[in-house]
């Protein structure tokens, strides 16, 4: 079957691992205070805390040792002491949970907008997506960052604003990227069928998952990723850029 979509994961696949975990992370712990401060008058923030005292509630159930967020009548400060303490300890655990990701895209805003932060991007990437869009292909971005911080990344990339390539951004919201449930939803939203997206991606789970419900796969081997097993290797077709995927025609 002809490949009429592609689907793209953003960390280790169209942007380096080590932007993420060495830049846009700690840009988080370090002005996560401020942040707190500066905007917490807003409608926004406050919704923001909520769904992470929401999330944390939930996670103690089943958790240990998370730090719950004071409740609504406390004061400010404790409210924010206690938020900062949730956001390092989840972060801490690499949580990929809306909660989360949501603080974390707005955060980034401003980030990007000052360009204190621009988003990298594989010199490989930009290329790609002109070749597939101006072929006719659909291209699609399926992060655990929430899609805020998608469109922030690709359109305050290295390489400019890149927007005009996506037809459409999935974040956690439409499920967890590894399960196949949500690649099946994927394919109900945008309307191809399973066979008809390839997923780029470098995580095994993901590939899997995706596969799993028929979606078509290739990993990523950029540098920084980590190595992929020889089970693994035997299993998925294995690209180092995107110049080397050739789409049937």
């Amino acid at each position: 079957m002809t490949i009429k979509c592609l689907l793209l994961d953003i960390e280790g696949t169209t942007t380096s691992i080590s932007f993420v975990k060495d830049e846009l992370f700690p840009y988080i712990r370090k002005e996560l205070q401020t942040y707190l401060e500066a905007n917490w008058d807003s409608l926004e923030l406050q919704n923001d805390i909520e769904l992470l005292r929401k999330q944390a509630i939930e996670d103690t159930l089943t958790m240990v040792g998370v730090p719950e967020i004071a409740s609504s009548d406390q004061t400010p400060a404790s409210i924010i002491n206690s938020v900062i303490a949730n956001v390092n300890w989840n972060m801490d655990q690499d949580r990929k949970m809306t909660a989360l990701k949501q603080l974390q895209g707005h955060m980034w805003r401003k980030g990007y907008s000052s360009g204190e932060i621009h988003g990298h991007l594989y010199e490989d990437v930009e290329e790609a997506l002109k070749l597939w869009t101006s072929s006719g292909k659909k291209v699609y971005i399926y992060s655990s960052g929430s899609v805020e911080a998608q469109k922030l990344l690709f359109g305050h990339s290295v390489a400019g604003n890149l927007l005009q390539y996506f037809s459409g951004h999935f974040d956690t919201q439409i499920g967890l990227k590894v399960e196949t449930a949500s690649y099946r939803e994927i394919c109900k939203s945008t309307g191809f069928a399973p066979d008809e997206i390839l997923f780029l991606t470098d995580l095994p789970t993901e590939a899997i998952a995706a596969s799993e419900a028929g979606v078509q796969v290739k990993l990523l081997v950029r540098p920084g990723n980590a190595p992929l097993t020889e089970e693994i290797i035997q299993r998925f077709s294995i690209c180092h850029d995107f110049r080397e995927i050739k789409l049937i025609e």
